[in-house]
């Protein structure tokens, strides 16, 4: 995910803000081929990113930009298998804590400069640099040896990244871990020139990247342009152009109007869209998503230090009336934190359930006996002005099933993401989505005590144990037993409130192919064809 607060916000959770923070759509001048590849444009929806710096981007708003004009050792492909990129094929060690990555011969920065194990290097410990400002490196990188060490500015580089020749990366991990080359695949793991960010701090502007597609104009506020990369040393895409129309309008309209062809359906629309009479019914697919929208507790802000508390906080609320009433039934109520389709998905977890009597019994039990000793209540969310429907439910249940008023304080969406560390209050709104199909990155990269993305500062002697334990366990239905444990007893101590698990609506018109719908950040625009209409 990263996050998609949107990571739901959802930045992952898109519904909430009506308009899909990253979605794609496709239109075509024409559908005629020459030798394969298709001679259209495509044109999409979009809003202009945050930043186009691999090391720094961690939301969709950057990332689904991100994907297509950069690359790195590592992806995962449309059916979110690990797959080859830069990195031809590699090695391990016996011991699991060496990968010697052997690189692709031939392999070019957009401007035709040649790519090799240096620039690896390069990219890599500037990620790790302080002065870069990563919040993404100590997560997807930390285990490398010496990216610690880097992290806090004590090294110059790092002591697990070697250079063996031009084509050969060696990477040393402190210990084993199953999922270790998944986290490559993150952003912050992609390769960069050394040239082109030295050029000036907003270098991103003019990205030279390895990525199937390179930026070609970008005016803010209007539109981005893409073009296929011929230097691509995969398959090259089947389309020549792609044309991003930022903040053009409403997207279902946009779509309607064949002014694109693929679209997210927000809640407005559902109703309609869902009718087996209506036209556009045939054109919609429904993709259960990796993701989490859940409520967060300030556990270093009274009084959600308090586990009492905090357990009452989600006995208060009835997730089903929410899912059904404000959501439409678009999405899945979230009984835990791994939402189906994720290995050690756990079908049986009951979680804390909706019980006004045990809510208010919870607070009797807990250090303030009363609701009237609770100190004032804000939950932090992002947005500018108007609190969603979802957000006003929330207050009202808790008012309603614990005599308990919570104040509402927005954040500017683009900058949730990194403000939301240092100025969340007492309960605040997140959405998370998977960076890599493994229950690790939902339990240990959200909640584990010592985890960057641990926002609620949660601490949980047993948790963590479970989780550390996991990291190591080389079995992967013992690993998988691990972090069922950890989630039933995260989820017991309500180290959050889990809401929703996310589900994505999405209209394609009948002659875009090939595109893939996945949760996962990855290059999908590579893969997609226009058949002729």
């Amino acid at each position: 995910m990263n996050i998609r607060f949107n990571t739901g916000l959802l930045l992952v959770f898109l519904l909430l803000l009506v308009l899909s923070l990253f979605p794609v759509g496709c239109a075509s001048d024409n559908g005629d081929s020459v030798d394969g590849i298709s001679n259209g444009k495509i044109t999409l929806f979009g809003f202009d990113p945050e930043t186009l710096d691999p090391a720094t981007a961690n939301t969709f708003l950057s990332l689904d930009y991100i994907v297509n004009m950069f690359s790195g050792l590592v992806s995962f492909d449309p059916e979110l298998n690990l797959t080859p990129e830069i990195a031809e094929t590699w090695d391990v060690s016996d011991d699991g804590r060496i990968y010697t990555f052997h690189l692709r011969d031939g392999v070019r920065f957009h401007d035709g400069k040649e790519v090799n194990a240096f620039d690896f290097k390069y990219s890599m410990e500037r990620a790790c640099d302080p002065i870069t400002g990563s919040q993404t490196a100590g997560t997807f990188l930390g285990y490398i040896v010496g990216v610690n060490e880097k992290l806090l500015g004590q090294e110059e580089q790092i002591r697990g990244i070697s250079v063996i020749d031009d084509y050969t990366l060696e990477i040393t991990i402190d210990s084993p871990k199953e999922y270790f080359l998944s986290k490559l695949a993150h952003p912050v793991a992609y390769v960069v020139d050394q040239e082109n960010v030295e050029s000036g701090r907003y270098w991103w502007r003019n990205p030279n990247g390895t990525g199937p597609f390179r930026l070609i104009e970008w005016e803010r506020n209007n539109h981005m342009a893409l073009e296929m990369n011929e230097l691509y040393y995969l398959n090259l895409p089947r389309i020549e152009e792609v044309i991003y129309l930022l903040y053009a309008g409403i997207p279902i309209r946009m779509y309607e109007t064949g002014q694109i062809d693929v679209t997210d359906v927000s809640l407005g629309d559902i109703e309609r869209v869902l009718d087996p009479d209506n036209p556009l019914n045939a054109q919609l697919s429904i993709t259960p998503q990796l993701s989490l929208f859940y409520i967060g507790f300030n556990s270093t802000k009274p009084p959600f230090y308090d586990d009492k508390v905090r357990q009452a906080f989600c006995y208060a609320i009835d997730k089903d009336k929410l899912v059904k009433l404000v959501l439409q039934n678009m999405v899945g109520a979230a009984k835990g934190i791994l939402p189906p389709g994720m290995p050690g998905f756990n079908d049986d977890l009951q979680g804390i359930p909706f019980d006004p009597e045990s809510a208010r019994q919870m607070i009797t039990e807990s250090d303030y006996g009363d609701v009237s000793n609770l100190p004032p209540i804000t939950l932090t969310t992002d947005g500018r002005g108007i609190a969603s429907n979802l957000e006003l439910a929330l207050v009202d249940m808790w008012r309603r099933n614990l005599g308990v008023e919570v104040g509402i304080r927005q954040l500017e969406p683009e900058k949730y993401a990194y403000l939301l560390m240092q100025e969340k209050d007492n309960l605040f709104t997140l959405g998370w989505g998977a960076d890599y199909p493994d229950p690790q990155n939902f339990l240990d990269v959200l909640f584990h005590s010592g985890a960057q993305y641990n926002f609620g500062e949660y601490f949980n002697v047993e948790a963590d144990s479970l989780l550390e334990s996991a990291r190591e366990e080389k079995d992967h239905d013992a690993r998988m037993i691990l972090y069922r444990k950890a989630e039933e007893t995260m989820v017991n101590d309500a180290d959050c409130l889990p809401l929703l698990f996310d589900v994505s609506y999405t209209l394609v018109k009948p002659y875009v192919k090939n595109l893939p719908l996945t949760p996962l950040a990855i290059p999908r625009l590579k893969y997609v064809t226009i058949e002729p209409h």
